[in-house]
């Protein structure tokens, strides 16, 4: 028994949300195999179908399942899943799901777990694979590249079906994946080749999930994240597979109070940094504001530790909604910490920041890779901003800060940023990272 469709068909139907990527120039049908993603460039794919009849063939390798009649030629049928040791989902009725491959002159059928759609990428996306990629031997893989928070292994069919007949007949390796490579290496010089190895490629994968880009500005918590990381999976599966593996490997890279109101502990070690300043007027540059509750903290305590100061705080995002309700938000008394209570009014519907607050901020959507127009600067508040730009632009951005920045002024970066080069000097460091000229 069969069911088949024509690719054209399948292509038609998968196609009727577009892609809205520009310079689309490689598709690829995506499938999955025990769990995981996988991709084969489009063009090799002649169609899908789903079968359970294949003639057993004598004497075959194990990945072998058979041979299959597809409207009178005979392929034969290679299970993925067996060929590189990976467990198989029992199928209830029998049907497998099946890509049918043309490489070169030949037809080959390849059973799959799960055949999802067709993914129009630019082939610019495309990264190398990396040298201990888990379950897959490299050899066997042309390329990885995240789409819309998911990262595809694309297979080289090509290579996979070249192989010769008695090549083909010999056992395949054991999974390949860190530990195992880190067991077999000899020497301490080849363990530590590999361990690096292992954080390029989680280098690789933070930029392609979540644009966080490693330069010297956070490398040296990248590296002691990743001991930590190997540590609590005991050397196996370092690789980041999803939005959701970023998320839990950043989560210990965020400064305190993230996108919530700075409690009082971080208050008191922010106003701890802050020294006297030679003038009255003290102008501020507080870059990815979000929706306000960073930088009414900070003007809170810059109004606590510089009383009488005239205090303008230069606040951008581009997020639009955010920076639209910021500068209007009420709150319960009981959500606001205790240093910015004496700085609030009540009004009708709860309380609010009192206008000799709102008066010293200036919410703007601007872009910060974008140049702006700002006077010197006294402060440059920038947490964990830094490291979700290209290093290019880090390094652009913090050039920019140096010329904008007063002879006394600092700048505050996140607590596990640091800059480097030699006109910068540490002022603080744990909790609050600051630095000066």
């Amino acid at each position: 028994m069969a069911v088949i469709k024509d690719l054209v068909q399948v292509n038609a139907e998968l196609q009727e949300q577009k892609e809205r990527v520009e310079n689309v120039d490689f598709k690829m049908i995506t499938f999955s195999l025990a769990g995981k993603d996988y991709g084969v460039d489009i063009m090799n794919v002649k169609e899908i179908a789903k079968a359970d009849k294949f003639t057993y063939m004598p004497n075959a390798a194990s990945f072998v399942r058979g041979v299959y009649n597809l409207r009178g030629d005979i392929i034969p049928i290679v299970d993925l899943r067996t060929f590189f040791h990976l467990p198989a989902e029992r199928k209830h009725d029998g049907l497998e799901n099946m890509l049918i491959l043309r490489i070169e002159d030949r037809v080959y059928g390849t059973i799959v777990d799960k055949i999802d759609k067709v993914v129009g990428i630019s082939s610019d996306a495309i990264q190398p694979p990396h040298p201990i990629f888990g379950d897959i031997n490299i050899k066997f893989i042309s390329g990885v590249v995240e789409k819309q928070g998911a990262l595809y292994i694309i297979l080289d069919v090509v290579r996979i079906f070249s192989q010769s007949e008695e090549d083909k007949q010999k056992p395949r390796a054991l999974p390949e994946n860190d530990a195992y490579y880190i067991s077999q290496a000899e020497s301490p010089d080849q363990k530590q080749r590999i361990a690096d190895s292992a954080l390029d490629f989680i280098k690789d994968s933070l930029f392609a999930l979540k644009r966080f880009s490693t330069s010297p500005l956070n490398e040296a918590w990248l590296k002691k994240r990743f001991e930590n990381w190997s540590a609590t999976r005991d050397g196996t599966d370092l690789q980041l597979k999803n939005g959701n593996d970023a998320d839990n490997y950043l989560s210990a890279f965020y400064s305190p109070c993230t996108g919530t109101f700075w409690d009082d502990d971080y208050a008191q070690a922010v106003k701890a940094v802050l020294h006297s300043v030679p003038s009255n007027n003290i102008q501020v540059w507080n870059l990815g504001c979000g929706k306000g509750y960073e930088t009414f903290s900070f003007a809170c305590i810059l109004k606590s530790r510089y009383p009488g100061a005239h205090i303008k705080i230069w606040a951008n995002d581009n997020d639009i909604m955010a920076l639209s309700t910021a500068p209007n938000m009420v709150f319960d008394l009981e959500e606001v910490p205790e240093y910015c209570r004496s700085f609030m009014v009540r009004g009708k519907n709860g309380y609010a920041f009192g206008q000799d607050i709102k008066d010293s901020i200036v919410f703007e959507y601007h872009d910060i890779l974008n140049e702006n127009s700002l006077p010197e600067l006294d402060i440059i508040l920038a947490r964990d901003i830094l490291s979700f730009v290209q290093h290019a632009d880090q390094e652009r951005l913090i050039a920019g800060f140096e010329d904008k920045l007063k002879s006394h002024g600092i700048v505050i970066l996140g607590r596990n940023e640091r800059l480097s080069g030699g006109r910068w000097r540490s002022a603080a460091s744990d909790p609050v990272s600051v630095f000066t000229k």
